[in-house]
């Protein structure tokens, strides 16, 4: 299966949620709001929201049952790059092509516009989702992106020499502040289609290893710039391959018995891992 021909098929009504979400750039405070869209338009890969839809599938739902969860994630990870960007965090000025919002507009507005997404990602999943499944799908991405997840793994990414404990460490690390929201994305999408939970604690295992997998492989192809935490850094880039193909195998494994309606998931797997940029 062609991942990106249906990527091409299923983002477009993540696109025009986000667009329907999101205040326009003229609604006041204008400058809150521009900046609030700036890296969300025209976005990157969109694998976040993909993994929620195609985990919808997976399940024999809809993949439009998970739209609330896919907006949701996606929202919460244009949080997470706008503040990770911030000249107190990694302080780069680059991103998708395009000046980063602290430099766009300042730091304040780039601080407050992660913090409105942040909110909005919950507003949207509790406006559009069925109650309870969204409840807990809301309680499930909370998780992922605090102490615990998200937030955590970023706390420990700063630290003065991130790779000194060894890999261990670093894949800790890449399971909280990459995975735990990919994982929240699969179990939120394939929640929000009516899975039970014996199908949801192996979804979660999945999200999990494409997540690590993903931030391995991701590392791998900026190699040349990786000197922190990264398993580039510690083994290079052949064995730090390894282990993302080792978990990519472990993923497939898992989802062999799911049918055919678990192909775009497997689909996307590979291209998050396997991918060339």
């Amino acid at each position: 299966m062609d991942a990106q021909a249906w990527l091409a098929e299923r983002i477009p009504p993540v696109n025009a949620a986000l667009e329907r979400w999101l205040p326009g750039e003229d609604a006041p405070p204008a400058r809150l709001h521009a900046a609030m869209r700036h890296l969300v338009f025209p976005g990157g890969k969109r694998l976040r929201p993909a993994l929620a839809l195609a985990a919808a599938e997976a399940v024999g739902g809809p993949s439009a049952a998970a739209l609330p969860m896919a907006v949701a994630v996606e929202l919460i990870h244009i949080y997470s790059l706008i503040h990770d960007d911030l000249p107190c965090m990694d302080d780069d000025v680059e991103r998708r092509g395009r000046p980063t919002v602290h430099v766009a507009f300042d730091e304040a507005t780039a601080v407050l516009a992660g913090d409105a997404l942040q909110s909005l990602a919950f507003q949207v999943l509790l406006s559009e989702a069925e109650p309870v499944a969204g409840a807990l799908a809301a309680r499930e991405l909370a998780a992922a992106v605090g102490a615990a997840g998200l937030v955590g793994g970023q706390a420990d990414d700063l630290a003065p020499d991130p790779g000194a404990a060894g890999v261990e460490h670093v894949l800790s690390i890449h399971a909280r502040k990459t995975a735990a929201l990919m994982r929240a994305a699969v179990v939120g999408g394939a929640r929000l289609a009516g899975a039970q939970d014996e199908r949801l604690a192996l979804l979660a295992d999945v999200g999990e290893k494409v997540g690590v997998a993903f931030q391995i492989a991701d590392d791998c192809l900026d190699a040349e710039d990786e000197d922190g935490c990264s398993l580039v850094a510690l083994e290079g880039v052949e064995p730090a391959r390894a282990r993302a193909e080792a978990l990519l195998d472990d993923v497939l494994a898992g989802l062999e018995g799911a049918g055919e309606s678990a192909e775009p998931l497997r689909a996307l797997a590979r291209f998050a891992v396997r991918r060339e940029v």
